[in-house]
C-alpha cells in the first residue's frame, strides 16, 4: 500500500486513468463488434461504413495511448481486406 503522499497521489492518477483506458477501450470494442457483425452479415455497404466509423476511434486510441499504433494498423489491415472479400 501507498505510504507517501507522492505514492497515494500516484495510486490516484492511475486508478483516474485506469477508468478512462477502460471506457475508450471498451467504446473501441464496441465499433470493432459492430464491424465484425457487418462483415458477417455480408452487406458490403454496411461493412464499409461500420470500418470506417471504427478508423477514427481506434486511431484515437493510439493517440491516447490504448493500443500500440502497429495494433491498430493491423486491425485495420485485416478488417479492410475481409470487407473488400466481400465483394
Amino acid at each position: 500500500m501507498a505510504n507517501t503522499r507522492q505514492a497515494k497521489k500516484r495510486a490516484r492518477q492511475n486508478e483516474a486513468r485506469f477508468q478512462v483506458n477502460k471506457a475508450r477501450r471498451s467504446r473501441i470494442r464496441t465499433f470493432m463488434r459492430r464491424a465484425e457483425e457487418a462483415i458477417a452479415s455480408g452487406d458490403k455497404d454496411a461493412a464499409t461504413a461500420a470500418v470506417r466509423a471504427l478508423q477514427p476511434e481506434l486511431m484515437r486510441g493510439v493517440t491516447k495511448g490504448v493500443f500500440h499504433k502497429n495494433t491498430a494498423a493491423r486491425k485495420m489491415s485485416r478488417l479492410v481486406a475481409r470487407v473488400k472479400a466481400i465483394g
